[in-house]
């Protein structure tokens, strides 16, 4: 069994005897000792070492204990090390409180009681255990949920293909099929598969926000023709709903077609499936700022506040009889992080006077981005 690493305890002091005393004191199994004779070699351990305590002499030449403590509090890597400072001079509030302004956590004076400093060092060293354990234990943990969300991203993926061959066989088998019986069930083989494939897309993106892919392959295109594009891609998956777009000024820029198209995508099937049956669903581009590109998809239907307050929250919301559709959370986040990618920004409104907006803009050119 591997033996735990020890622990480090600065002690610093001027007189030799002194330092000799405490090692003494203080000795027993994971514990290790750094010693120092005065305030400059107390900082130059700790510029090698991680530290569990530090106790410190307050009167010493040069740099004495108040000096080096604010030395040390005054650096990102010894801030947090707790300090006790050791005295042979009487007794005095004044000094006392010197002491704990400069951050000390004691104020021990000589001559010190054996039991009473190991117990109270022992304290900080099982302190100093516990959070690096915990910190362990949270990089492990993070490390198992990305690979947990790469595996997720992997085979949400890889469904797709042998997803993609049952749709079409339900389809030739709707199509082609003699009797009724037989085009019924191509018909819910084909349904189910399209549930399937949306279910599999939320779980990709959920991925890609869990796991912070955000990286963007931009190219000239024109933001009016890629948003037909999806809408007609819609209209022919779900040819009785009513989306209407309407461009203004031009609409070329630089983007990356694939995101926004998802971005279209997720915030088009959102409104459809919040507006509710019958509600057209309006989508206006706009071209007419030289330096950015505006887009507004919104509806008349008013969200519910839950809904509302999860809006761009990265998780999957089941509101549907199914637990498939109604899923707002993933989606959303996906468009939030794309939007980002693009150095652009997002605002979501529904209240009685407008309606619900989802409003978002991105820079024309991607010089404008860095």
């Amino acid at each position: 069994m591997n033996q735990p690493p020890e622990v480090n305890v600065l002690v610093v002091d001027d007189v030799a005897q002194n330092l000799l005393a405490l090692e003494a004191l203080l000795a027993r199994p994971g514990i290790r000792l750094l010693k120092a004779g005065s305030g400059a070699e107390a900082l130059e351990l700790l510029l090698n070492h991680d530290v569990a305590l530090a106790l410190l002499d307050v009167q010493m030449p040069e740099i004495d204990g108040f000096a080096l403590a604010e030395l040390m509090r005054g650096a990102e890597r010894t801030r947090h090390i707790p300090i006790m400072f050791l005295t042979a001079a009487s007794q005095d509030q004044q000094r006392t409180f010197r002491g704990y302004e400069a951050g000390a956590v004691d104020f021990l004076y000589k001559p010190l009681e054996p039991h009473v400093l190991a117990s109270k060092v022992a304290v900080f060293v099982d302190l100093y255990v516990q959070r690096q354990r915990l910190q362990q234990q949270i990089v492990e943990v993070q490390r198992l949920r990305k690979l947990n969300e790469m595996m997720t991203a992997v085979l949400t993926h890889d469904l797709r293909t042998p997803l993609m061959a049952i749709a079409l066989s339900a389809e030739i088998v709707h199509r082609r099929g003699h009797e009724e019986a037989i085009q019924k069930a191509g018909m819910r083989i084909k349904s189910s598969s399209s549930r399937m494939a949306r279910t599999i897309d939320h779980l990709l993106n959920f991925s890609r926000v869990r796991t912070g892919i955000a990286s963007i392959s931009p190219k000239m295109a024109d933001l009016g023709t890629l948003c037909a594009g999806v809408v007609a891609e819609v209209l022919e998956v779900r040819p009785n709903v009513h989306i209407d777009v309407q461009c203004e000024g031009d609409l070329t820029g630089s983007f990356d077609t694939d995101r926004l198209s998802q971005v279209f995508s997720n915030l088009i099937g959102t409104a459809l499936e919040h507006a509710g049956e019958g509600v057209p669903v309006t989508v206006r581009l706009e071209g007419s700022h030289k330096d950015r590109l505006n887009a507004h998809v919104g509806f008349a239907t008013v969200l519910s506040d839950e809904v509302q307050a999860e809006l761009f929250a990265p998780i999957l919301s089941a509101n549907g009889k199914d637990g498939l559709r109604n899923t707002l959370g993933a989606g959303l986040a996906i468009v939030d992080q794309g939007i980002s990618a693009h150095g652009g920004s997002i605002v979501a409104r529904s209240n009685a006077a407008e309606g619900t907006l989802f409003e978002f803009l991105i820079p024309r050119s991607e010089r404008a981005i860095h």
